[in-house]
């Protein structure tokens, strides 16, 4: 099941690579141009299908008017090039405006027309405006929000979350022998994002306890942090004690002596693997700290959040060696070169999620329709930026790959795990 899945999925892809014109339910062929008409019964848009049966009809919320509305329109066209197929349902687009008032109006009246799976929508506050409407009507929803608290059965965020990327590198770590996490974050959501994550990867696979510290997001804070993590004083205060006390003797044995214990190494850190959050100057700032605190690459697996795979949010600092989870982008370079192909234009970030859950739910309804136990299947489903496998409570499990910071370009050291039983899954 988890093989015809892939293969659906990517005979879509070379089907709008091809530059096919296979026409959607909801009337004529693909646009040609990167613009998308709002749900059946707007001014312009094409007539619902006499035909579709009720509870087929996929419904795409996306903010198609509003500050978001160049983001809502890639959503959209993402979603059409994975419907593009004859056998294909219905596509229903609605516009929230990007306000959660706004996709509650459009869920309702997408739920009024007998939709049975909604994609979208965009951010978590519209998310939990659609979720209680959606729930009391046994309706699926994939939003495409990365807020994992937006979880709950019958709604899968699909954005790539802080606990999938920590999963998939305690993973990796604890597979070369790591088994002492740490974590030095800001005070700050993403930070204490982070640190829920690395909880629940450490605690699910049976580590011990992460010792996890906060510091308010100044150089000072960084500073202090690190050092008291990594217990620099215990660690380097008895050397630097016996070089003050050798120095005083003011002789030139004394000096020699300073001088070899100046190069005298430390014990190794209270961890082997310390997660970070920072990015930008701060980060740059940070990796300056990491050997003034006696905190080597060669005994502590440093590990940080996808962000790191832009070189804006990394540049300046010294990182070499340190890890990132993210989506494989030679993966993801087969969907952009069919959007790009269709659309005349590269898609926008998040417009890969519209196209993996258009994608399932073209799957699912040439199956057993959109029911939470088809969308839970254990294999899960081969996406756009790897596997992902749907959770009863509402999370999502993804394959991420594992990369490697250079001096140069990254470096994948892992592909995305194939199957759910990898280990950080």
């Amino acid at each position: 099941m988890f093989r015809r899945a892939f293969v659906i999925l990517a005979s879509t892809l070379a089907l709008a690579a091809c530059g096919g014109t296979a026409g959607l339910s909801g009337g004529g062929p693909l646009a040609t141009a990167p613009t998308v008409p709002l749900a059946p019964g707007a001014p312009g848009a094409p007539a619902a299908s006499p035909v579709a049966p009720a509870g087929r009809t996929i419904t795409l919320l996306a903010p198609l008017s509003g500050q978001l509305a160049d983001r809502g329109q890639a959503l959209a066209n993402a979603a059409q090039l994975a419907l593009a197929s004859p056998g294909s349902p219905p596509l229903d687009v609605r516009d929230t405006g990007g306000t959660p008032e706004g996709a509650a109006q459009a869920a309702t009246a997408a739920l009024a027309a007998g939709t049975g799976l909604f994609i979208g929508p965009l951010t978590a506050g519209e998310t939990a405006a659609v979720a209680p409407l959606a729930e009391r009507a046994g309706v699926p929803v994939l939003a495409f929000t990365n807020d994992p608290a937006a979880a709950r059965p019958g709604v899968w965020p699909l954005g790539i979350t802080p606990v999938q990327q920590v999963r998939r590198m305690v993973g990796a770590a604890q597979a070369e022998g790591k088994s002492r996490f740490a974590a030095a974050l800001p005070n700050t959501p993403f930070g204490q994002a982070m640190a829920s994550a690395l909880t629940q990867a450490t605690s699910a696979s049976g580590s011990a306890t992460a010792d996890v510290r906060f510091y308010e997001p100044t150089n000072s804070g960084i500073s202090a942090t690190l050092r008291d993590l990594s217990d620099y004083a215990g660690r380097r205060g008895p050397i630097e004690a016996r070089r003050r006390a050798a120095l005083n003797q003011h002789t030139a044995t004394g000096r020699a002596e300073a001088a070899a214990l100046s190069r005298e190494g430390v014990a190794p850190p209270p961890f082997d693997a310390l997660l970070l959050a920072e990015t930008g100057d701060r980060l740059a700032w940070l990796s300056t700290f990491l050997p003034y605190y006696d905190i080597s690459p060669a005994q502590v697996q440093v590990m940080g959040p996808a962000l790191w795979a832009t070189p804006a949010t990394r540049a300046g600092a010294n990182l070499v060696g340190a890890w990132y989870a993210a989506p494989d982008p030679a993966a993801h370079g087969n969907f952009a070169q069919a959007y790009t192909a269709k659309f005349g234009v590269p898609p926008q970030p998040l417009a890969d999620l519209a196209f993996d859950a258009a994608a399932i739910g073209r799957v699912l309804a040439q199956e057993n329709g959109y029911a939470a136990a088809a969308l839970c299947r254990p294999e899960g489903f081969a996406g756009v930026d790897g596997l992902l496998a749907f959770q009863a409570d509402g999370h999502v499990r993804r394959g991420l790959a594992l990369f490697r910071l250079t001096a140069g370009q990254p470096e994948m050291i892992e592909p995305g795990p194939d199957t759910v039983a990898a280990p950080g899954i």
